[in-house]
């Protein structure tokens, strides 16, 4: 015969952390994704979501700075194709130093998405430079790199112009775009290599795909540039990929399948 003066009862930390902190994302109102609205942000860790067309897409954390984190985002999401700025709201939350161990963006997304909501939590939203042996990485469809490919329309503001080497033309382009353009020897000594080349920059603007086939004109032939669903590599050899999207070889944009 069951006890009537004893029962189990189980404590879950995590989960009533979770529920707080979806509650207090609840009693914001989704701000638009504008550098203004970001440089508003106190310089706190914390967590964010993202919004677009005002439905959850993504949970992440600022182990540094709300303000950072959300520039590097804005970044990225203004040089990708099917998506726009406008579409695209934020809210976010100061979190305590100490409570930042225990990983409150994760309590935040386990939530959601039983809910089937933040997608780009685990589509590749959040990777930066996926490094070399993923360039052979056959990106899925719903991969988001697939959906919103890097905009070779991107155009590239403020360039320095005049005669410079091709090695502080790229350092500067790197910098500035939107995406991953990842090149040989660019963090190693070797870099000095492109120090031999030298290049006249005449107008102030070029697009990402200008940009590009300029610099493939500027190498010895066997180097390729290869652009993949979100970023583009640069090597002294053979590119390929059955994701990429094209090549650049000696100033030719040539087709994924027929490079080589």
């Amino acid at each position: 015969m069951p006890l009537e003066n004893h029962a189990e009862f189980k404590l879950s930390i995590t989960k009533a952390l979770g529920d707080q902190l979806a509650a207090a994302l609840e009693t914001l109102t989704p701000a638009p994704l504008t550098e203004e609205n970001i440089d508003s942000l106190p310089r706190h860790k914390g967590v964010y979501q993202l919004y677009r067309h005002g439905d959850p897409v993504y949970i992440g954390k600022a182990d540094v700075t709300l303000d950072q984190r959300l520039k590097r985002h804005f970044k990225k999401l203004s040089g990708r194709e099917n998506i726009h700025l406008e579409w695209m709201t934020f809210t976010a939350l100061s979190v305590d130093e100490d409570f930042a161990a225990v990983a409150p963006e994760k309590l935040l997304i386990d939530r959601f998405q039983d809910n089937g909501q933040a997608p780009w939590n685990e589509n590749g939203f959040g990777i930066n430079d996926p490094g070399a042996e993923r360039d052979t990485t056959v990106f899925g469809d719903d991969h988001f790199d697939q959906l919103y490919p890097a905009n070779l329309d991107w155009v590239i503001r403020d360039l320095p112009q005049g005669t410079q080497t091709l090695r502080s033309f790229l350092k500067f382009a790197k910098t500035a775009l939107p995406y991953t353009f990842r090149y040989a020897y660019y963090r190693t000594k070797k870099e000095s290599f492109y120090d031999q080349f030298v290049v006249t920059i005449e107008q102030s603007e070029m697009t990402a795909n200008e940009f590009l086939r300029f610099v493939s004109t500027q190498l010895p032939d066997d180097w390729q540039i290869m652009v993949l669903p979100g970023y583009a590599v640069m090597y002294p050899r053979e590119l390929r990929s059955q994701s990429a999207r094209k090549h650049y070889i000696a100033g030719q944009e040539v087709p994924a399948t027929t490079a080589g």
